[in-house]
């Protein structure tokens, strides 16, 4: 029997209190390198490899693992590569293994490779965690780099054992969907489309769901699908039965005309989504005409699921104070959306959001950076954390700047620069790297034609507003460039946002659970009273991962932020930018110190124009000492 939940108003006192004061290092948004396997030297033909194998009577067998196939690292490439596999494994692994991490390996992340099977017409392709096992002796694969598109999600997978090749079910994917399913989206990304079928793999008892879902290259929410088989349309496979049958068929994904077309009994499948998520309530509650299931009984279930949050929220809001408190957060939400829905603040924005890049660190994460004046480009310093030693990224590191970003493939048309190897000056206590890109950029899809770096931003830089609008620019999640429209949190109503964005969660329980979290990352740093309550701004944001390094503009076009991270796991509580003035200081500091004078020159001369950061170059290094 589940544990009884106590009621709100006990448990409000340890809420109300849970600010106290801890040093902890806030989280941070950037993307942890995974360790790759490295390896090195010319591939020779190895022992074969016993591989012991449990059989059902629970005996042991020795099984040799020994076959070869070759790649090519682009499509127009004639040089091809064997690689002698003695060890079962993923396919990119057995690559990696035999021929080393190799330049060519290094312009992307593992997530951004799509790897054709065979030199047919980009017929097929098979995620990069394939099993080795299943590619036939002699066979070809060619690898075709994306760098700036995540195809597959590489969190999907976990680490298992590859097993030989009968284990297996193999079967195809067309990439055009079924009936009535030509126009609806099926994959994470659409350059998936330039190719024929999709290569997937289960074991043997797996279900066809389990087996797209570990894929990696499909969408999360496809629903109650089926699949048709290419001979013949009408012969469907559910996505619940087991993958065994399926071994080198073809097929169509369907989907259903709406979500409730494949469920018996709607009303229970409402009670069945209430009970695990009041969010997804919310969206079931889309229903189609006719489904038999009314809006009332929803709301009814509602109720009736969060009865301890209703209280906690008259508790916390007496009398009528909770629907002001509804009123006034829609109100200042009104008036955001009414400054950055005004033309001329909208073009404004557009016309600034040009100078900001999409950031590639290969194969170690992805970032958002913005032009500060010439080729130099600020983004954050934890993007390249455990690639550099002083101020040089480690050799086998490289970095990208992608402009123009704004259109998913095929149809973006983005150019890119790379970066030098030699940072102008990074800085981790406040999260920020400023890195110099080479004068010679690259088309996306033509040869290069004169692309400039575009114009800088760092004239714009002003203060923190004391309250009021704000919007972000950047690449969250390493997709297209978004804006983002919020409003600045004061010190003073942070630890209250805090609160009511866990409201959300209906157990108590789960809400002092993630007190607990917040408090570990630090989250008392920039509350009132903490050592970053005055030195970073603050605001809610959809923004996660792969938008650090985004610029935060006010209502008025100036910059006064760069995001750098926030608080909270999966769905975050609150996140916060470093303020530029501070950076900026930082930055002119730092390069009198090195004795970089050329650098400090240039400097002076992009902010002629900015009676703020004039006052900041007249900062001595021993003044600023003296000041603390």
């Amino acid at each position: 029997m589940a544990p009884k939940k106590r009621k709100t108003s006990e448990n409000m006192a340890d809420i109300r209190s849970f600010f106290g004061k801890e040093n902890d290092v806030p989280g941070s948004s950037f993307k942890t390198p995974g360790k790759k396997e490295q390896g090195g030297g010319k591939s020779q033909t190895p022992t074969p490899t016993p591989m012991r194998v449990k059989k059902e009577n629970g005996s042991d067998s020795l099984v040799t693992h020994s076959h070869h196939f070759n790649v090519k690292f682009t499509p127009t490439e004639s040089t091809e590569f064997t690689i002698y596999c003695d060890q079962p494994r993923t396919v990119l692994d057995a690559i990696r293994s035999s021929l080393g991490t190799t330049e060519k390996m290094m312009e992307c992340a593992d997530e951004s490779i799509i790897i054709q099977l065979g030199e047919e017409d980009k017929e097929f392709v098979v995620p990069t965690h394939f099993p080795c096992s299943c590619i036939d002796d002699g066979k070809t694969v060619i690898l075709h780099h994306y760098i700036s598109e995540k195809i597959e999600n590489i969190q999907e997978q976990h680490d298992k054992t590859i097993h030989p090749k009968d284990n297996y079910s193999v079967f195809y994917i067309d990439t055009v969907g079924g009936l009535k399913t030509k126009t609806k989206e099926l994959f994470r990304n659409k350059i998936i489309k330039k190719f024929k079928f999709l290569c997937v793999y289960g074991e043997k008892g797996m279900t066809v769901e389990e087996a797209l879902k570990q894929d990696g290259r499909f969408l999360d929410n496809l629903g109650e699908f089926k699949l048709s088989d290419n001979k013949k349309p009408k012969r469907l496979t559910l996505r619940t039965q087991k993958v065994d049958s399926l071994h080198h068929k073809k097929f169509k994904i369907r989907l259903p005309l709406n979500k409730w077309e494949n469920v018996e009994n709607p009303m229970a499948y409402i009670r069945d989504v209430a009970r695990i998520s009041g969010k997804s309530v919310k969206k079931a509650m889309e229903e189609p005409v006719n489904s038999g299931c009314s809006t009332e009984e929803i709301y009814e279930l509602l109720r009736q699921q969060f009865p301890d949050l209703k209280e906690w929220m008259e508790n916390r809001f007496p009398g009528d104070a909770y629907e002001k408190a509804l009123h006034l957060g829609s109100e200042k939400f009104g008036k955001i959306q009414q400054s950055f829905s005004e033309v001329h603040r909208l073009e404004k924005l557009l016309k600034m959001g040009k100078s900001v890049c999409k950031v590639v660190v290969s194969n170690v994460s992805q970032g958002t950076g913005f032009v500060l004046f010439d080729r130099l480009i600020l983004t954050s310093a934890h993007l390249f954390k455990g690639c550099y030693q002083g101020k040089k990224l480690l050799d086998h590191i490289e970095v990208y700047a992608l402009f123009n970003y704004d259109e998913p493939e095929p149809e973006s048309n983005y150019f890119y620069f790379s970066a030098e190897k030699t940072f102008i000056d990074i800085d981790v206590e406040l999260d920020f790297a400023v890195l110099q890109l080479n004068p010679d950029g690259k088309k996306h899809k033509s040869k290069p034609d004169n692309v400039k770096v575009p114009p800088g931003l760092l004239n714009r830089f002003g203060p923190l507003p004391g309250s009021g609008e704000a919007c972000l620019i950047g690449h969250p999640a390493g997709s297209v460039k978004k804006i983002d429209p919020t409003c600045i949190i004061e010190p003073e109503k942070r630890r209250e946002a805090v609160m009511d964005n866990l409201a959300k969660y209906k157990d108590q329980k789960v809400i002092l659970e993630k007190v607990s979290e917040l408090k570990k990352q630090g989250i008392d740093d920039i509350m009132m009273g903490g050592e970053k309550a005055e030195k970073v701004a603050a605001y809610n944001t959809f923004m996660y991962h792969g938008a650090s390094g985004s610029p935060v503009f006010d209502a008025h076009g100036q910059i006064f932020g760069i995001h750098t991270g926030g608080y909270g796991h999966g769905d975050r509580i609150i996140e916060y930018a470093h303020l530029l003035l501070a950076i900026f200081e930082k930055f002119v500091i730092n390069l009198k110190e090195s004795g970089n004078d050329q650098m400090l020159k240039e400097v002076k001369e992009a902010v002629s124009e900015n009676d703020y950061l004039q006052k900041i170059l007249q900062v001595e290094p021993m003044d600023v000492d003296q000041a603390n």
